[in-house]
């Protein structure tokens, strides 16, 4: 799911400047998300054919220390994942993995529980143009981030420098010791939840060793040529894989042709296990956008044959089989698809604000794997979005394509505070 997108460096910008923070700050959210499938025997709305899940989460941040020397904050998030007991009646499956499972004796099934969890507890301290941050976080790098597309969200402890002191250049190195999302290059020793629509977490939030003992990741974003954006980053998942990521996306407004934009994306990963062959990918995108009228994208991508690991360009704090990329041709629903070994894909992305009455996106990707016996894969997504002052309302219909013919009808809510 993709409703908003923004440009790594923005984020990274963003993370950077977002510690000079005037006293304290309350923030959060809560969200309702509904989905059913005319997939198998059932139609839409059945209870076996649905899932659901509410969420709240709730951040403070505030400043320690201000001068004109340093600023030191400190900020926590918690979240609290309940089925709201809809899954005794409307629905039969839930949205977040966090969840575990009660069994009883009962006829009516077991129980769901109510996990909890401290998502963010970090200190940063930020002396001229460079910041460090440490604790429990959120990260956005290509190849180990955050993604926030589901009812929850996975998290890192994690130590992050970021400096500014070349010009039009972000400099960033990190360590993350652990993160609580559902990675599988590790192998991680604690328990999955029940069945999910969307599970991103361990079960209970919990926090695991990052792959087999921590990862080590730099990075380089630089912007000296204003309508061109290059970044390169190096990541050493410890004992497990080496890989890395570049990327450049030219805005040509700044060359004269407005709306037109360019991107190029190469990613590497190569397992440290002897003779193993590394897994890559490139991908390429061309986009134009009419302000107040439409944007459009036009993206390729390629996995090569092979691969030691069997994915490449996967977010690695999630299931390689499940994982979100940052590929151009990311589908809007199946993640796991574009980053198969030997697969080339295909992505069109429109979007329109319809005469300020509502957001419109329609999202078509075809996969194409090309391995024996594999199944190819072809999304249709079409989505309706709309803001009534804080309360974000969204309508999903997507159509999937593969060995079965499928149609999912998907709803979110989210009332920010």
């Amino acid at each position: 799911m993709k409703f908003t997108k923004m440009s790594l460096v923005a984020a990274l910008l963003i993370g950077s400047s977002a510690f000079a923070i005037e006293n304290t700050k309350v923030s959060g959210d809560a969200n309702l998300f509904y989905e059913t499938t005319d997939a198998g025997s059932n139609s839409f709305f059945d209870k076996d054919n649905s899932s659901a899940d509410a969420s709240i989460n709730l951040n403070v941040t505030t400043d320690l220390v201000k001068n004109s020397t340093v600023a030191i904050s400190a900020g926590a998030g918690y979240t609290v994942l309940t089925t709201l007991g809809l899954e005794q009646n409307l629905v039969s499956s839930v949205w977040g993995g966090a969840h575990g499972i009660t069994p009883n004796t009962s006829s009516r099934g077991a129980h769901v529980n109510t996990p909890n969890w401290m998502n963010e507890a970090w200190i940063a301290a930020t002396a001229g143009k460079t910041t460090a941050k440490l604790g429990r976080m959120e990260l956005d790098t290509p190849l180990a981030f955050t993604e926030t597309w589901s009812i929850e969200k996975n998290t890192f402890e994690a130590a992050v420098v970021i400096n500014q002191d070349l010009p039009d250049t972000t400099l960033v190195g990190a360590y993350v010791g652990n993160g609580n999302g559902t990675e599988s290059l590790g192998g991680s020793s604690l328990a999955a939840g029940p069945v999910a629509t969307a599970a991103l977490v361990n079960e209970g939030g919990k926090f695991d060793t990052y792959g087999k003992s921590g990862a080590y990741a730099v990075g380089v974003i630089n912007n000296s040529f204003k309508p061109l954006t290059a970044q390169a980053w190096y990541y050493s998942v410890t004992a497990v894989a080496d890989a890395y990521w570049l990327q450049a996306d030219l805005d040509a407004s700044g060359l004269g042709v407005a709306g037109l934009t360019l991107g190029a994306q190469y990613s590497n990963i190569k397992s440290v296990a002897s003779g193993a062959k590394a897994d890559d990918v490139y991908a390429l995108q061309v986009g134009y956008e009419m302000k107040d009228l439409f944007a459009a994208s036009l993206s390729f991508s390629s996995v090569n044959k092979g691969g030691s690991i069997g994915y490449a360009g996967f977010n690695t704090a999630t299931a390689a089989g499940t994982a979100q990329t940052k590929l151009y041709t990311e589908v809007w629903w199946n993640y796991g698809q574009v980053t198969m070994s030997d697969t080339d894909s295909i992505h069109l992305t429109v979007t329109s604000p319809v005469q300020g009455l509502f957001d419109l996106g329609v999202y078509y990707t075809d996969v194409n794997h090309k391995a024996a016996g594999s199944q190819d894969l072809k999304e249709l997504t079409v989505t309706a979005g709309k803001s009534f002052g804080p309360l974000d309302a969204t309508l999903v219909f997507i159509n999937t394509d593969a060995a079965t013919n499928d149609n999912i009808v998907q709803a979110y809510l989210t009332l920010n505070f």
